[in-house]
């Protein structure tokens, strides 16, 4: 089985992911990225790597992260403690400092049990699959570094990490957030000190909430993925906006002044028109995976933007932005990545951005957010079917060929199998709810037919 999933390693905390698991991964990414070319180049001058690691307030954090600097100093590799910091901030500190790569400890919207190991290479970039299983067979073989004396590494505190993103991030705003009201939701994580410091300096009023991470209360019916809270508050004070984190703050999601959510597709839109008008946006291209509302993709074919579509994942993304040079990308989940600024989403990157469009057109968010109508979405899970063969199947490709020709422009429909279970997600997008349900059902209905196991 493999022990990287979609985004790095993750599991119950002292359960699969274990001190000995995170010390044992440390040494193997050591080796393998060492073996770079400037990794090599330094290591010939008698200079050893250069690691940065953080963590988000997860008490499990405190001893993982000591697991993998152990790990690292014992290979050689001289270590940078960021603290508690989002991934995005350690992501970008280390391109910053020109460290050779960087770890994260975080399980992101996870509940606290739960953690992960991150991995970033040199610029702060994700691992490629290939990278990731060169480490799990490196694990595998047991081979490691053993310098002795003066050539093992150092483990010190990164004291001004924090500063360095929060410097970065004001930096990169075009407008101030002079005379906003936000709600501030920090999921209880990562970003509970450096998102509301930011969010201050940038000239905002604030009020701010699921920021007392005690280790283990993050995501604790706060952050991104409950809003409830964030949208009661936003209303009870009379805000004109609220922001919402997740556990890791590599997301946001927003709601606006009446406490109505507005999710990442309708975020990029925003965020793709304003970059747009200021000539930001590269090539006119919008990247989004192939989740993200009809709704989307009608919008920015109003304003002239054109959408490419990956696989389900930030990482795709990601990765076809890298390739084709794309200054915008994301998920409807909030994951939004502003290449400009970001090698990975970034939550407080993204709130600051959609807060500042909102100061500069001197509009509120739901006036915005209008810019973009939100299809109807139903999604079935068909489980205990053979997910393997639903885009090969004669009977399942034809009916959805006649649901597509039905909705034509007005909606559609996506089948893929899942990840990790035996089930096949059908969805169906139409112009109301009605039309997207009965489509829905009719074509799980001919999944069931056709793949049951």
């Amino acid at each position: 089985m493999a022990l990287f999933g979609t985004d790095g390693v993750r599991g119950l905390a002292n359960g699969p992911l274990t001190a000995e698991l995170a010390l044992t991964l440390a040494q193997a990414t050591a080796v393998v990225l060492g073996q770079g070319r400037i990794a090599q180049a330094r290591q010939t001058v008698g200079k050893r790597l250069t690691a940065v690691i953080a963590r988000d307030p997860r008490i499990s954090g405190q001893f993982l992260s000591a697991a993998v600097e152990a790990g690292l100093a014992s290979s050689g590799v001289d270590v940078l403690d960021a603290g508690t910091l989002p991934t995005p901030a350690a992501a970008f500190l280390i391109s910053d400092i020109d460290a050779d790569f960087g770890v994260m400890i975080s399980a992101s919207h996870n509940p606290a049990p739960d953690n992960g190991i991150k991995i970033f290479a040199r610029g702060g970039m994700k691992l490629p699959d290939e990278v990731e299983q060169r480490i799990e067979q490196t694990m595998a073989a047991g081979t490691k570094l053993q310098p002795t004396g003066a050539a093992v590494g150092r483990v010190q505190r990164f004291s001004d990490a924090e500063d360095r993103y929060v410097m970065h991030l004001l930096a990169s705003l075009p407008h101030r957030l002079d005379g906003i009201h936000v709600v501030l939701d920090c999921a209880n994580g990562a970003a509970s000190g450096a998102s509301p410091e930011v969010f201050r300096a940038a000239g905002a009023k604030l009020t701010v909430i699921g920021a007392d991470p005690d280790g283990i209360n993050i995501n604790d019916g706060v952050g991104s993925t409950h809003l409830e809270k964030l949208a009661a508050e936003v209303v009870r004070v009379g805000a004109d906006v609220g922001i919402a984190h997740d556990g890791d703050a590599d997301r946001c999601l927003a709601v606006d002044a009446d406490g109505n959510v507005i999710d990442g597709d309708r975020i990029m839109a925003i965020l793709a028109v304003a970059m747009k008008s200021r000539g930001k946006l590269v090539d006119d291209t919008l990247v989004a995976t192939v989740m993200s509302n009809l709704g989307l993709h009608i919008a920015m074919r109003e304003h002239g933007i054109t959408v490419r579509q990956t696989g389900v994942g930030d990482r795709y993304v990601l990765e076809d932005m890298n390739a084709g040079g794309f200054s915008l990308g994301g998920e409807q989940s909030g994951h939004v990545i502003m290449r400009e600024f970001a090698t990975t989403g970034d939550g407080v990157l993204t709130g600051l951005h959609l807060v500042a469009e909102m100061a500069r057109q001197k509009k509120s968010l739901a006036e915005l957010a209008s810019i973009m109508t939100v299809y109807p979405q139903v999604m079935i899970n068909v489980k205990d079917v053979d997910k393997d063969a639903v885009s090969d199947h004669a009977g399942v490709q034809d009916a959805v060929k006649a649901v597509s020709a039905e909705l034509g422009s007005s909606g559609r429909v996506l089948l893929r199998k899942s990840g990790t279970e035996a089930l096949v997600r059908v969805m169906v997008e139409a112009a109301d709810a009605e039309t997207a349900n009965a489509h829905a059902e009719s074509l799980a209905e001919v999944v069931r037919k056709h793949l049951a196991l």
